[in-house]
């Protein structure tokens, strides 16, 4: 199981924000735990207390700072891309499970979309 962080710098007021996920839930939490992420900052699809906000997959948004932190840690630096293919694939099972077909559908088509983006930047295209 691993905990992963992507390259993206976005602009939240004078921070820049990367986003942080894991294969489970427990080993997220327990990083941003380990590395002084509040649980508030949570974000997942239902968006439930006691902690949380709402997002279309599960992850924090870290600033750089953490984010150093949770390679120090552990955690694997990966592309943006990479972010795109777990957070569809999420998606697609979350679908799933609710028998949300059309939505699957179109998880399933977003996350070979970004895996096809993440082969073309593999192999220098």
């Amino acid at each position: 199981m691993t905990v992963y962080v992507d390259n993206m710098e976005a602009a939240f007021g004078r921070m820049k924000m990367c986003h942080c996920w894991a294969d489970t839930r427990e080993e997220l939490l327990a990083m941003m735990d380990a590395i002084g992420v509040k649980r508030k900052w949570f974000q997942r699809p239902d968006g439930a207390a006691p902690f949380g906000m709402r997002a279309s997959w599960e992850h924090f948004d870290i600033a750089q700072t953490k984010r150093a932190l949770a390679i120090q840690h552990g955690a694997v630096e990966v592309s943006m891309f990479v972010m795109a293919v777990h957070a569809n694939r999420q998606q697609f099972i979350a679908n799933c499970k609710l028998q949300h077909w059309r939505r699957a559908e179109i998880s399933l088509r977003m996350m070979c979309l970004a895996h096809e983006a993440v082969k073309r930047r593999e192999n220098g295209e």
